[in-house]
């Protein structure tokens, strides 16, 4: 299982170097949307917390 996992990891390591080589501006598009996925969950439990404050 663990030699497994080892392998996943760098398949995903060798796609993402990859993907930043061969496509930059895509890649840099990728990582931009990930960025705003997570500012937006961030927001979105601020917002939730804040309304279960009041």
């Amino acid at each position: 299982m663990a030699q497994a996992r080892k392998i996943a990891t760098w398949v995903v390591l060798i796609f993402v170097l990859y993907t930043i080589i061969d496509q930059p501006a895509r890649a840099a598009d990728l990582v931009q949307v990930g960025f705003v996925g997570i500012s937006n969950a961030a927001k979105s439990l601020g917002q939730f917390m804040h309304d279960l404050a009041n």
